[in-house]
């Protein structure tokens, strides 16, 4: 299953020279009004939703995982968790204790450490800011034999526009390693 809203972002993995294994979306129906929380972050939506897009890349990954298959993580975000940070920023201009677990989620790939230990994923972690860059990361992973795929996650927390949180990932690998999703 491929959401239409990721036309463009399919588009622009196979500019990269990937092809798409998998690919989610938030939100994809009306049922995605509310991001499911995730032990261990709290206040923002930003390391949940990203969990839980990612969950929905992973769960649609043409067959099983391939055993010993080195996946790599590529966070793509252009601002991060701006909850986690302006919450972080107001403890310390007040001179409070700033609680533990916002200034762990702090860090954008805090989370990156949850989905390598739940999905067993062994490769390389990165983020960077655009979804370009990210994609083509991605595709340096695989060529320099890295990882074998990479999951490509953007998420993008609403902080204007509709006040919608929105994220997509994208199970991606070299047209040579698998069957695509899409061409």
């Amino acid at each position: 299953m491929v959401p239409t809203s990721l036309g463009p972002l399919l588009a622009a993995a196979t500019e990269a020279g990937l092809v798409v294994l998998s690919a989610a979306s938030w939100p994809e129906t009306t049922a995605d009004d509310e991001v499911p929380s995730l032990a261990g972050f709290i206040e923002s939506t930003f390391s949940p939703l990203l969990a839980a897009v990612a969950a929905r890349a992973l769960r649609r990954r043409p067959g099983p995982a391939v055993p010993g298959a080195v996946t790599a993580i590529v966070m793509v975000t252009a601002l991060g968790d701006m909850t986690s940070a302006t919450r972080v920023a107001a403890a310390v201009d007040a001179g409070t204790r700033v609680s533990p677990l916002l200034f762990f989620q702090s860090v954008p790939n805090a989370v990156a450490g949850y989905l390598a230990a739940r999905w067993d994923l062994t490769g390389p972690v990165v983020c960077v800011s655009g979804m370009s860059a990210g994609l083509g990361i991605a595709a340096l992973l695989i060529d320099d034999a890295d990882a074998d795929d990479a999951l490509v996650i953007r998420i993008d927390l609403a902080v204007a526009g509709d006040g919608r949180d929105r994220g997509a990932a994208l199970l991606v690998t070299r047209p040579d390693r698998d069957d695509p999703l899409t061409a």
